[in-house]
């Protein structure tokens, strides 16, 4: 049996690939802030399809957080075959109003953490000669949109990177990049989310399965429904300066800022 870590486990898109990869008969790492929710989440995926469920409290906005899963990645006697870098938030206002603080707390759990964790994980991957990385991104990475879209842009970036750079060794790497999907984020976020239209709305096990084919296919980018890489070909053909005020408009009406 092989062995998933996600961080972030415990709501959205990282209980997602918790549900689906518990069915799927993998062992799981679940690691997330909150310890009572993940070990109420472990005793219910135990206990459901027989697999089993470690539990790692971490805060990936601390340097100690971010070590803590460094170690179980990189620990030899206890393989991680897939790493789910899921963790993540958004903060409310646009630039300026938002706290430096908030917006360095994301930098450090967007960018950083996908950094060194990847590193460890994938170091261990590489000598066993094969593993996986999905970095959770955004479909945000790919319009001008402040820190969080930034934030994103930086993992696919560094994913496909570190994908091409890794290619032959067994290890593969996969930037998913989401839109709208019913999670507490927005919740956490203090974003209404009534005025988002419906057809926007992805649903996470889907999303999930999705993800999954496209990273066993090889993929180093996952845009997983076609509602979304429709209008990330519209996007792209986009002119920069007039995608950055729509953009900027309809950011401040339906996502982080």
């Amino acid at each position: 049996m092989t062995t998933a870590l996600i961080t972030g486990s415990t709501a959205g898109i990282g209980a997602a690939f918790a549900r689906r990869l518990a069915a799927d008969g993998h062992n799981l790492v679940l690691v997330a802030r909150d310890t009572k929710r993940l070990q109420e989440q472990a005793t219910e995926l135990h206990d459901r399809h027989g697999i089993e469920a470690e539990v790692l409290t971490a805060d990936l906005a601390t340097d100690d957080g971010i070590a803590t899963v460094e170690r179980r990645l990189a620990d030899p006697k206890a393989a991680v075959d897939l790493l789910i870098n899921n963790a993540g938030f958004g903060n409310k206002g646009s630039f300026l109003d938002v706290p430096m603080a908030d917006e360095l707390t994301m930098l450090k759990v967007h960018c950083e953490a996908v950094l060194r964790l990847t590193s460890a994980a994938t170091g261990a991957m590489r000598e066993r000669g094969r593993g996986g990385v999905i970095n959770v991104a955004s479909v945000a990475a790919f319009v001008p949109r402040g820190t969080y879209g930034a934030s994103k842009a930086w993992v696919v970036q560094f994913t496909q990177g570190v994908a091409k750079d890794l290619a032959g060794s067994g290890v593969r790497l996969m930037a998913l990049c989401p839109g709208f999907v019913r999670t507490e984020f927005h919740e956490r976020a203090g974003m209404g989310t009534d005025n988002i239209p419906k057809w926007m709305w992805l649903d996470a096990d889907k999303l999930v399965t999705a993800a999954l084919t496209d990273l066993n296919r090889g993929k180093s980018l996952s845009i997983p429904d076609p509602r979304y890489k429709a209008l990330m070909g519209v996007v792209k053909v986009t002119p920069r300066g007039l995608l950055g005020g729509v953009t900027s408009r309809t950011g401040r009406k339906y996502g982080p800022q």
